[in-house]
């Protein structure tokens, strides 16, 4: 039974990118069973597409489902924004909630990628034979199963543990138990761990791009435990055989500082899309900006999801970055007003950028090149013409973040009367060659850049070195010494609007504090003009009510039997319809 249990997750894993024609003419797997398969590293690498693709699916098929979308809208620099419709976005932005499924999604897509990483660790444990490679391939399921986990005790709190695959039918019709969120980290730290120590220190541009090494797992390593330590209020992670100290977090992050080959991009600008070189030439801010560092050739990625394009609706709406089409600018069906605001592109309008972390931003930094670099003023930066509340677009502030974005670019030779809505329909990269706003975004998400590794070692280790690097970068001069406020603050500009700021903010117990300065600030909902309003509840209250965790999906608690206890402060729910 075990071996037919194994024989099913290898044919789901590998059949996921697979066409079913090819896929059963070309290859004989009547013979593979866990004693036989995976054997070889092209093995390997055909079971962790399985896993790996969840991810992509997660940020490809439905970004309503990641822990990035949820955590950009839930955090204070930015708002739900949408469409009249999209109210589950501004619910989550209000800490609220319009059904009581709304994270049934999230919880299906995550548990999916646990249940893949742990068969995939329990083949390739059997079947590989010792060495560098089997470290190697452990390694990333271990770091994978690891980061859905750490995304769904991030979102959810107590959720269940399901630590290994099952090995009898009645094994896996039995439900895993809900445990505490200690009992969760302790299995995330003992999998980073493991990952970190035994997987081969190969340079990054050696491993195929979109692999976790040996340096994403140090990275995801101080991710958590910087979380972890800051929430709970703990001193170390735990680990089946122990813990993991600051000291130890600290060695792993300089090892990926001296020895992964990762290093800062010279210009930030170039990190983003829009300095592409068929967008750029047309683009007054970018014109002096080196060239966008392609996907793959970028030694400041250290952990990404890929996204690649085809020519083909249903495959390209699958694989393509959806966020850069949640992410933008709402339409009204006139193409010709994104001329008005060139280079952004038009989609679905989520995530407005607060007017107060522009003015914050002025005030702690008046001279950072990164907060134009990172968000678009239409009053500036357009051409003109601008209309509030195109296509019912919520919440809007007239601000937008350009880093994860719909990206568009002028015609063949900068023909400025065809405006292609991605740059990758230019004939100047690979990509998809079609032109549909939909599908044509491809650029691969960074979860951990090389300067979180920077500032997480100077947060872990309380010293201004690796800081003064990032600021270095955009010219800015070294902070003298090291405090908690300049860490936040460097986070916060640095790194915003990369789904970090909802988890910092939570860890260093400011949440409170800073979520009210939301409202009263003026936003635009369908054109007309008004504050923000408070939803239902005073959202301090609601935050110390729930502590951030969302609701768990009530059809599970259901199904369980009411095995499954639902969040603090959710207990008796009430679903918000919003009025503007």
């Amino acid at each position: 039974m075990k071996k037919l249990i194994y024989f099913i997750i290898v044919i789901f894993a590998i059949g996921l990118f697979s066409g079913c024609e090819d896929f059963l003419d070309t290859q004989n797997f009547t013979g593979k069973n866990s004693e036989t398969f995976p054997k070889t590293e092209v093995d390997a690498n055909q079971m962790l597409t399985g896993v790996y693709a969840v991810m992509n699916e997660i940020m490809s098929r439905d970004p309503n489902t990641s822990y990035f979308l949820n955590a950009e809208l839930a955090s204070d620099d930015r708002f739900g924004g949408g469409g009249a419709n999209d109210k589950h976005w501004q619910a989550t932005n209000h800490l609220l909630s319009i059904n009581p499924d709304q994270f049934s999604g999230f919880w299906r897509r995550h548990y999916m990628g646990v249940a893949r990483a742990n068969g995939a660790i329990a083949a390739l444990e059997t079947s590989m034979k010792e060495g560098d490679v089997k470290n190697q391939k452990i390694g990333e399921a271990k770091v994978l199963r690891a980061y859905f986990y750490f995304e769904l005790v991030q979102l959810l709190g107590d959720v269940p543990l399901m630590k290994k695959a099952p090995e009898t039918v009645a094994d896996a019709m039995e439900s895993p138990a809900q445990v505490s969120q200690k009992e969760i980290f302790q299995q995330i730290g003992t999998d980073l761990w493991d990952a970190y120590s035994t997987m081969p220190a190969n340079a990054w541009n050696t491993e195929k791009s979109g692999t976790v090494t040996k340096w994403a797992a140090a990275g995801m390593l101080a991710r958590v435990w910087l979380f972890y330590t800051g929430f709970y209020e703990e001193t170390s992670l735990p680990t089946d055989d122990g813990q993991v100290t600051a000291e130890q977090v600290a060695a792993a992050l300089k090892d990926c500082i001296d020895n992964s080959g990762h290093s800062l991009v010279p210009d930030f600008r170039s990190l983003w899309p829009y300095t592409n070189e068929v967008s750029k030439v047309n683009y007054q801010f970018a014109k002096d900006a080196p060239v966008w560092v392609k996907d793959g050739s970028n030694p400041e990625q250290v952990f990404v999801v890929k996204h690649m394009g085809f020519n083909n609706w249903v495959a390209n709406l699958h694989t393509t970055n959806q966020f850069a089409l949640y992410f933008a600018i709402r339409n009204d069906g006139d193409k010709n007003r994104y001329k008005n605001i060139f280079p952004m592109g038009q989609g679905w309008g989520a995530g407005p950028v607060s007017s107060r972390m522009w003015s914050q931003w002025v005030s702690d930094e008046p001279m950072d090149p990164r907060r134009v670099a990172s968000i678009y003023d239409v009053t500036s930066e357009g051409a003109g013409g601008y209309k509030y509340g195109s296509d019912s677009q919520m919440e809007e502030t007239g601000l937008w973040q350009k880093k994860i974005v719909a990206t568009t670019a002028y015609g063949k030779d900068g023909d400025p009367n065809v405006l292609f809505n991605s740059f990758f329909s230019s004939d100047k990269y690979e990509g998809y060659t079609g032109d549909h706003f939909q599908v044509g975004h491809a650029a691969d998400i960074a979860l951990i850049r090389f300067a979180d590794i920077l500032l997480m070692h100077s947060e872990v280790t309380g010293t201004i070195e690796s800081m003064n690097k990032v600021r270095a970068r955009v010219s800015l001069p070294p902070v003298a010494a090291y405090s908690l406020a300049a860490i936040q603050r460097e986070r916060r500009y640095e790194l915003a609007f990369e789904g970090l700021r909802w988890g910092d903010i939570r860890r260093w117990h400011i949440a409170e504090q800073v979520l009210p300065s939301m409202y009263g600030v003026k936003i635009w909902t369908e054109g007309r003009d008004g504050p923000m309003k408070e939803q239902n509840s005073n959202i301090a209250d609601r935050y110390r009510a729930t502590k951030g965790f969302f609701m768990i999906p009530q059809s599970e608690i259901d199904l369980s039997g009411g095995a499954l206890k639902q969040n603090a402060g959710w207990e008796n729910a009430t679903f918000t319809s919003f009025v503007e």
